[in-house]
């Protein structure tokens, strides 16, 4: 039986359980509340709804020029903000202004010689692969999720999966920055060298990034293989199948003794389309209900979970453009927590943290996802994967209607004691002190941001926090 129709027979035999944990420590959104001008002030949250805000204004300017104007007026803290694909509250701007890039979309200029092509910071990651591919050029590597705009993707170092792939900023060799005082720099690693290695990795704080351009490579298919073996049997071999495949990456199956693992690679066959699209959703939802029925019982839980994972092994492939085949849908919300290790640290403490997992946290049903990244080359001062030739990347994810808070408590120290830096765009508890031991050009960024803002206009509450300030 193929993995999507045992998924489709088990949807339809089983019931979802509505075992929602710690969903009373949730935080709360703020109110609708009308402002001193008597203007409604709505309330802003992220994706998984963890996140908040109430800002005092929205803006949307349409022109450059309307934009340099909105940083020189509107009331601080200005926040940018994208599709809020970040679990961190770097987006947040209490009494302050959210300011979106939406009219600052699409591929403005492209040298078909060079392969690159200048793109609006506003475009979404997933408005992008038909206009490349009709000028016969295609993004290097793409993140799991390809909701995010340009801008939010490049600030906080979002990545794919590939020991030859480096993260998305790695590919921009020039961008536009409009900070708080309306200054417009362009910059590249030859014009504003040191503007340039802040920007690519700003979480924001520089000012906005209005357009970025891209180094491309030609237009091309990819096959992607999905699979489940035993999770022992894989890892003997996980060395083997980085160096094998173009774009490689696994997840651990909590309550079992299998992985989900995933391989993307160069082909020439015919279009053969995704038809699995809904099977990770379907997949998530029977892990949750397995957790909630079985609960009381975590050998049978067990049991009945290797059972389907054998009985599901089967290969599912397809092969089309690249932008279809790297991203995933992804309907069952969650928060999530993703660290960057050195390459050597990576299996041993993915070890410990499944350890942890079995132990002290069988309410989690969402599996751990691995994943390797290039480190070498992307010149950002406040890349997380800086100092290491390939990174070794594990995120843990819990659903956005139970409290994270005690499972990721549990598996952050175990990520610290890896030397592991976080994800940007995803919790963590660090602070100043923390980031400048793990960043060895940190005072150099921090210099830049005074620089460019010395008001402290783009801060919000969390990022005075990050900075010190």
């Amino acid at each position: 039986m193929q993995r999507r129709e045992f998924l489709g027979l088990a949807a339809g035999t089983l019931l979802v359980g509505c075992d929602d944990r710690g969903a009373a420590n949730l935080p709360k959104p703020p109110a609708a509340t009308a402002g001193p001008d008597g203007k409604r002030r709505l309330p802003w949250q992220n994706w998984s709804g963890y996140q908040h805000g109430l800002p005092a204004e929205r803006l949307a300017p349409e022109s450059l020029d309307a934009l340099v104007e909105a940083m020189r007026a509107a009331p601080g803290p200005i926040r940018p903000v994208g599709a809020g694909h970040s679990f961190t509250p770097l987006v947040p701007a209490d009494g302050g202004t959210l300011l979106s890039l939406r009219n600052f979309e699409g591929v403005l200029a492209h040298d078909a010689g060079t392969l690159t092509a200048t793109v609006g910071g506003g475009t979404r990651l997933a408005d992008l692969g038909e206009p490349l591919e009709r000028i016969g050029q295609a993004l290097p590597n793409m993140p799991d999720i390809d909701k995010q705009t340009l801008a939010g993707a490049i600030a906080t170092a979002t990545h794919g999966t590939g020991a030859s792939l480096g993260a998305m900023h790695s590919y921009v060799t020039a961008l536009q920055l409009v900070t708080p005082r309306g200054e417009v720099i362009d910059c590249s690693r030859e014009r504003r060298p040191d503007v340039f290695a802040a920007a690519l990795v700003s979480v924001g704080s520089l000012g906005v990034i209005t357009q970025c351009t891209l180094q491309n490579v030609p237009a091309h298919r990819l096959k992607r293989r999905v699979w489940m073996e035993p999770l022992d049997s894989m890892l003997e071999r996980f060395d083997e199948l980085v160096a094998k495949h173009h774009s490689f990456e696994f997840y651990v199956v909590p309550s079992s003794d299998h992985a989900v693992v995933y391989a993307i690679d160069p082909t020439d066959e015919p279009v053969r389309p995704r038809d699995d699209v809904a099977s990770d959703n379907e997949s998530v939802r029977l892990l949750k209900a397995g957790r909630d029925w079985l609960s009381w019982a975590p050998r049978l839980r067990r049991w009945v979970t290797n059972t389907a994972d054998e009985y599901v092994s089967a290969a599912a492939e397809a092969v089309d453009a690249s932008w279809r085949i790297f991203p995933s849908e992804r309907e069952v919300r969650f928060n999530e927590m993703e660290y960057h290790l050195p390459r050597e640290h990576l299996l041993p403490t993915l070890r410990k943290v499944r350890e942890t997992l079995d132990q002290r946290h069988p309410e989690i049903f969402f599996p751990i996802e691995v994943r390797v990244v290039r480190g070498v080359g992307d010149g950002a001062l406040l890349s997380p994967f800086q100092g290491h030739a390939v990174s070794g990347s594990i995120a843990v994810h819990h659903s956005h209607v139970e409290d994270p808070l005690p499972y990721f408590a549990d598996i952050e120290p175990l990520f610290r004691e890896a030397s592991g830096r976080p994800h940007w765009g995803k919790m963590n508890t660090l602070g100043a002190a923390d980031f400048a031991a793990l960043y060895p050009r940190w005072q150099e960024f921090l210099d830049v941001r005074a620089a460019l803002d010395p008001e402290g206009k783009m801060l919000n509450p969390y990022l005075r926090k990050v900075f010190g300030l």
